[in-house]
């Protein structure tokens, strides 16, 4: 059974950090690409940021480029969302996802998400 949690959410304020970790279970982790995504209130799943499978390359929504690092602990069977100088904007619920790394489509399993509040 495959198994995503994230955990670390919270409600910050503007300016301040969070970091995010995901422990994926039930799949080989070596195997598998993770991403983050968010969604809002209202507004569509947005895509975060993507790590591959060794952690050798990484990718970026436009809107946190520059402020949140993806990174991953293969050891660990755990990924990483580093979130610096949040912004209100980024108020959302937080999901991990897991693919294969061979391939390109949809990823096909998420976590329960992790609900991150900013304040103003």
């Amino acid at each position: 059974q495959v198994q995503l949690v994230e955990s670390g959410g919270g409600l910050v304020q503007a300016g301040e950090s969070l970091r995010l970790p995901c422990v994926a279970s039930g799949i080989p982790f070596t195997h598998y690409d993770m991403g983050w995504f968010r969604q809002a209130p209202g507004k569509e799943r947005e895509f975060i940021s993507r790590i591959t499978w060794n952690g050798g390359e990484t990718y970026y929504g436009d809107s946190v480029k520059g402020r949140f690092t993806i990174s991953r602990d293969n050891a660990k069977n755990t990924a990483y969302l580093q979130m610096n100088n949040l912004k209100p904007e980024d108020t959302a619920v937080y999901y991990c996802a897991a693919r294969l790394s061979w391939r390109s489509d949809d990823f096909p399993y998420w976590g329960q998400g992790t609900q991150v509040t900013v304040s103003s």
